[in-house]
């Protein structure tokens, strides 16, 4: 019997059936719904908004919280094969679900009280409330603990001054949960849109996530009640719990980008005739697609296993590190080999290939750049911290 070309190790066959049957709904969806005007909206730098209420109606934004919350109950795996089916239409998509779920809502979920649970968190599910995860800032990059914004306390409410840089769906939110310096360490926020003296910029020019939204933010005498402050944690595992909670679905999002671009060259080069015979013909070909398979593969046995240790509460921050690092190499390169693949055709948005690889140029550097995640395990392995 045949292999499946993308799955050789008939990773599927490890899942659950509730498991598969979400990889089926998210990846109907991405043919169905993303791929048809992805390709579009990269040209006109637009993020394809029309799509939120449709996400949230398959129960894509916080689907691993609890239900009472709008949440799906969904477990760890089933969560990453969600980011990897949506990232296999576009890295923009996969980051909208991944900020508003593991940046916003998770922390309003693990840091909130019941209220601001109560407050946010159904509306959020629902897409009717957008969220966007203030940490970076343009000083700072991979040293967020250089960390400039403060919030001072004042009467009853807290004055937020600062600026956040690189936010997904800044110009979209209606609120952002911002990390700011205070006497007491480093808390988190709830600032609502329209809040006096907080403005969001949308970045322009760029040449990655370009169906996706990029803002910086900027906070000047912003007047926050104590009621929007996150009580329940205080220091810098607070945002990095987070973004642990994040690193953990790019773990998979890549290996969707890198089957869309294996997808596409294998048709391409079994149809492109050089020389009177298909490019598949070749033994140069064949080796990059069998060296992208077996990449691939590796990848999806790799998250599997860290979804596993996800839902046995025992996954460790480097395990993820290990992940992301090994997983959006893999795609950045998948991306860059199919390109070549399909020789000139491949620089058009006609194709996914330089799509997905300029979109990857941002995935590999956000949320930890790779060097950021080599220096963990090297830290893991020495027990040295060389950062």
């Amino acid at each position: 019997m045949a292999l499946h070309p993308y799955d050789l190790f008939d990773v599927r066959s490890l899942l659950s059936e509730e498991e598969r049957a979400v990889q089926d709904t998210v990846a109907r969806f991405t043919d169905e719904r993303v791929l048809p005007i992805i390709g579009d909206a990269f040209d006109q730098g637009r993020f394809p908004k029309e799509l939120v209420p449709e996400i949230a109606e398959l129960g894509l934004l916080g689907s691993s919280l609890p239900e009472q919350y709008g949440g799906g109950g969904l477990n760890g795996v089933s969560y990453g094969l969600i980011c990897q089916e949506l990232e296999r239409g576009d890295s923009g998509i996969r980051s909208f679900v991944s900020v508003q779920s593991s940046l916003c809502m998770y922390p309003i979920y693990a840091y909130g009280t019941e209220e601001q649970r109560m407050r946010w968190l159904p509306g959020m599910a629902a897409g009717k409330v957008i969220g966007c995860f203030g940490l970076t800032e343009p000083q700072g990059g991979s040293d967020p603990a250089n960390m400039k914004t403060n919030a001072r306390k004042d009467g009853g409410d807290w004055v937020l001054n600062g600026s956040k840089m690189w936010i997904t769906n800044g110009n979209l939110a209606d609120i952002a949960i911002v990390w700011a310096q205070t006497e007491d360490g480093i808390q988190g926020f709830v600032v609502e849109k329209g809040m006096a003296g907080f403005n969001a910029q949308e970045i322009k020019h760029k040449m990655s996530l370009r169906a996706s939204v990029t803002s910086a933010l900027f906070f000047d005498n912003v007047r926050v009640p104590e009621g929007n402050r996150l009580p329940n944690v205080k220091g810098l595992k607070g945002p990095l719990g987070c973004l642990t909670q994040a690193r953990y679905g790019i773990t998979w999002g890549p290996i969707g980008a890198a089957v869309a671009c294996l997808d596409e060259a294998l048709n391409y080069s079994k149809e492109r005739i050089l020389f009177d015979r298909p490019v598949a013909a070749t033994q140069s070909a064949q080796l990059k697609l069998a060296d992208m398979a077996r990449r691939i593969t590796l990848a999806q046995l790799l998250v599997l296993q860290l979804g596993r240790l996800k839902d046995a509460g025992t996954m460790q921050p480097s395990q993820v590190s290990l992940a992301k690092w090994n997983n959006c190499r893999m795609a950045i390169d998948i991306a860059r080999q199919c390109r070549d693949l399909l020789g000139g055709a491949g620089i058009t948005t006609e194709h996914a290939a330089i799509r997905h690889a300029l979109n990857l140029e941002s995935v590999i550097t956000y949320e930890g750049t790779e060097t950021v995640h080599q220096l963990v395990i090297g830290r893991e392995l020495t027990g040295i911290n060389a950062f």
